[in-house]
């Protein structure tokens, strides 16, 4: 496709239905992906109820991811993928495949709106039997004939557009508005219970100002220096701000944060594979701000409404940057395709910041340097280039608020 037609999301097969769809009562969408990618599909969501009041909308994910969905009340049921299955022998998993796709026909979708653009999700959604199968163009990805087993095919958006906005304008180019684009996460009263007991056991006393530190990344080429976090948490200790960590309960990551806290002249409060993800959204809104790595926690305490301080590496900001709920109605208006317009280094979106080196190369999207696991951007971080945007929000205009963990 020419350059100068990308992003003009003009339809494929059945160019003449554009914007009509009659009788639509149910709509399955389908997102296999991580968890932060699945987080980042409910303002796309949310258009789909908003332009079929009335209509059961469903969404399909990998097993694992669905906390970023459930108990949101846009969403009628959460059906999970379990992904162990592409590990298991043929058989098995052509069994296992048949079985979610007999149990998708049973529910007589009349919609599927595929956000992953993967072959999976292409023939699971034609396997349904909708009538209407939105996607974006394959462009010659996957097999052959992808493109066939949807209805509605939109031209593939442009290289610089934030994941919120691509997932958006799919829809927008069937002729289906979009009012709001707010990402939010609901966790139940059990949750936010559990949250405050976890901090008030770790000795949090009531109404003590914290940091949420979330120093790793199941990718750990993601991730800072350990010794530059380290730093950073006891600067943040010593004005009076305790520093929360968390991290999955994964073993290289739990071993990560053992590693900074060794290296800590101060005494954090380790929460670091004691929270589920439901948890976090809980604790990232109790806290001044957020401080941690491009990974789904970033996005959780976004959704959550806290400000967040994230470091980035390989990762374009652009695409993946903390998204601001309050300010997401003015970008789309302004017609941007994303809030962080610089090809890398340190962006503000609203009331969230992104530090990242300004070099050539980034972002390179690669698993590191040249995919050697290790990314140069992030060992040369300086310190001080990162304390630097820190100051602002412990100092800053709302700097008293933040500290006092009110907004």
């Amino acid at each position: 496709m020419p350059a100068a037609d990308r992003g003009s999301f003009k339809t494929g097969l059945c160019a003449w239905e554009r914007g009509v769809f009659d009788g639509v009562k149910k709509i399955l969408v389908l997102k296999f992906r991580h968890v932060g990618d699945v987080l980042l599909t409910v303002p796309a969501i949310r258009a789909l109820k908003e332009n079929f009041p009335g209509a059961r909308v469903s969404a399909v994910v990998n097993a694992g991811t669905e906390e970023m969905l459930t108990l949101n009340p846009l969403l009628d049921e959460v059906i999970c993928y379990d992904r162990t299955l592409k590990n298991k022998g043929p058989l098995a998993r052509a069994s296992g495949e048949l079985r979610l796709i007999r149990e998708l026909r049973k529910k007589r979708y009349d919609m599927t709106v595929d956000l992953t653009s993967g072959d999976r999700p292409a023939l699971i959604g034609f396997l349904t039997g909708a009538r209407y199968r939105l996607a974006y163009e394959p462009e010659g990805s996957g097999f052959p004939g992808k493109r066939f087993l949807y209805t509605h095919v939109a031209g593939r958006p442009p290289f610089r557009i934030h994941t919120v906005l691509r997932e958006i304008n799919l829809l927008k180019a069937f002729g289906l508005d979009a009012k709001d684009l707010a990402v939010d996460i609901h966790a139940s009263k059990e949750d936010e219970a559990q949250v405050d007991r976890l901090l008030a056991e770790s000795g949090l006393r009531k109404g003590e100002p914290f940091v949420h530190v979330h120093p790793t990344s199941r990718w750990l080429f993601k991730c800072w220096t350990d010794e530059g976090m380290a730093s950073i948490m006891d600067k943040l200790q010593s004005m009076g701000l305790r520093a929360v960590i968390t991290s999955s309960p994964d073993e290289e990551e739990m071993k990560r944060v053992r590693s900074i806290i060794r290296l800590m002249a101060t005494v954090p409060i380790d929460l670091s594979g004691k929270l589920r993800l439901k948890h976090l959204p809980a604790l990232s809104r109790r806290s001044a701000f957020f401080f941690g790595v491009d990974t789904a926690p970033m996005h959780i305490a976004a959704a959550a409404g806290a400000r967040v301080v994230a470091i980035f590496g390989p990762s374009g900001a652009f695409d993946w940057g903390p998204w601001d709920n309050k300010e997401a109605l003015t970008l789309m208006a302004s017609g941007a395709s994303t809030p962080y317009a610089g090809k890398s280094g340190v962006q503000s979106f609203g009331k969230h910041t992104v530090i990242q080196k300004d070099w050539d190369c980034i972002p390179c999207g690669k698993a590191g340097c040249d995919d050697t696991r290790k990314s140069d951007c992030l060992d040369s971080l300086d310190q001080q280039e990162v304390w630097k945007v820190l100051e602002r929000y412990v100092h800053g205009a709302t700097g008293a608020q933040a500290i006092l963990g009110i907004r």
